[in-house]
């Protein structure tokens, strides 16, 4: 009865997500509540929603405060200076045009918001492939690679949710995957190479002057809120706080919160224009914070009325015990297609807490499960579904159709995931 409940929980949820019925916050808070209900939990349900929001709130705060962090990076121009000069350099050579696009995405892709990656990345580089002749297939394609491999940073959607569901943090789930990352940043880089030499061989290099180079400065000094005086201590501080998540120096939502308070300080002492910054990044800390809390909800409660221990016991009855090994790379390679059929909250929400628990009936370690999901879904979750926002962005930037622009990317996709995959597995972040 339990796992029936549960099934129908997690159906009802997609359902009503995926057709757009409910808002993915309004289906994680109220359908559990009404199946916990009819499971006979009652008055039990408030203990069980508590603990689940207190599980989930260091993510919560985390990607918060992560959100805060590299907005206010952005809104200082740390990257306006970098993505200037690339510009700058790439000229007239179709080659070195794809590749700095892969460059400055993965960089700008930092802040962990797939919107604003696409329409910073996009409105740098469109008017050079426009003047250049080439092919916008390659722009959509080459920034989507890039953004979802750097998607997989521990306050990106994939990660986060992750970590939401399955009560971890970053140093147990992220960290081993880093290699991993590493690896699909070089095949990023690699694919750019490999696509932007055949853009060469077809167009050849353009001999063009005063094209675009300076269309950057121009911008960051049109924009007020730039801080190009405090470059280096924005670049050094941003280093550090990377060395120190990599590092466990601290907890994670501690360095985010002192490294926010510190860069806002530093950039803006009036306290006139921190408010501001706060107010201009107001929706996109909202947006992801109680979408993380209503998740705790979710897996509050299906954990508490012990409806994934059924599902996941009904699961295992047909999963044939030799094969379960093979469970953590089925997830990695199947994640990536699964990922244009479900949201990027349906999969994780929906599907991971079935397969985490699944793994614990087989002796597994669930995180190696998680590890092995964002393996695949941060390569499609949002540059390639049709399900998800920003890919709309992506496409409509870019003035490419979405069918041809899955068409052209998904094979490399796919093999950034197989990549990963076979560099995790050598790495020990996961196992077979």
């Amino acid at each position: 009865m339990l796992a029936l409940l549960g099934y129908l929980t997690i159906g009802v949820f997609l359902f009503l997500i995926m057709t757009k019925r409910l808002s993915v916050i309004i289906s994680l808070v109220l359908v559990p509540i009404v199946f916990g209900l009819i499971s006979g939990a009652g008055a039990k349900l408030g203990p069980m929603m508590l603990e689940g929001i207190q599980k989930v709130a260091p993510t919560g705060i985390m990607v918060g405060f992560a959100v805060l962090y590299f907005g206010l990076m952005m809104d200082a121009g740390l990257f306006d200076p970098i993505i200037s000069r690339m510009i700058r350099i790439v000229k007239g050579d179709p080659l070195k045009v794809v590749i700095g696009t892969a460059i400055v995405t993965m960089l700008v892709a930092l802040d962990g918001e797939g919107a604003s990656t696409f329409m910073i990345t996009i409105s740098a580089f469109l008017p050079l492939y426009k003047r250049l002749g080439m092919n916008p297939l390659v722009l959509s394609g080459v920034v989507a690679l890039g953004a979802g491999v750097m998607n997989i940073a521990p306050w990106g959607g994939p990660t986060a949710r992750a970590m939401t569901v399955l009560h971890t943090d970053s140093v147990e789930l992220f960290n081993p995957v880093l290699p991993a990352m590493l690896g699909g940043i070089v095949w990023v880089l690699f694919s750019a190479f490999w696509l932007g030499k055949k853009e060469r061989a077809r167009l050849g290099i353009i001999n063009v002057k005063n094209l675009y180079g300076d269309v950057m400065s121009e911008q960051a000094a049109a924009i007020e809120g730039k801080r190009p005086q405090m470059f280096w201590f924005n670049a050094l501080l941003t280093l550090l706080l990377l060395i120190a998540l990599v590092m466990a120096w601290l907890p994670m939502p501690v360095l985010f919160i002192v490294a926010f308070v510190i860069a806002l300080l530093v950039n803006y002492p009036k306290l006139r224009d921190q408010q501001e910054r706060l107010t201009n990044h107001a929706g996109n800390v909202v947006m992801v914070s109680t979408m993380i809390f209503a998740a705790g909800i979710f897996t509050g409660i299906l954990t508490g009325t012990k409806m994934i221990d059924a599902m996941a016991s009904s699961f295992v009855s047909i999963i044939p015990a030799q094969h379960a090994e093979l469970l953590p790379i089925l997830i990695a390679i199947t994640s990536m297609p699964l990922s244009l059929v479900f949201t990027p909250d349906a999969y994780y929400f929906g599907v991971l807490p079935i397969i985490s628990e699944t793994a614990l009936h087989f002796g597994m370690d669930s995180i190696e499960v998680g590890r092995a999901a964002i393996l695949g879904q941060m390569t499609t979750g949002f540059p390639l579904s049709p399900l998800t926002a920003s890919t709309f962005i992506l496409v409509g930037l870019s003035g490419v159709d979405l069918g041809e622009h899955q068409r052209f990317i998904f094979k490399w996709a796919f093999v950034t995931t197989i990549v990963m995959t076979i560099i995790a597995l050598a790495t020990g972040a996961i196992s077979i």
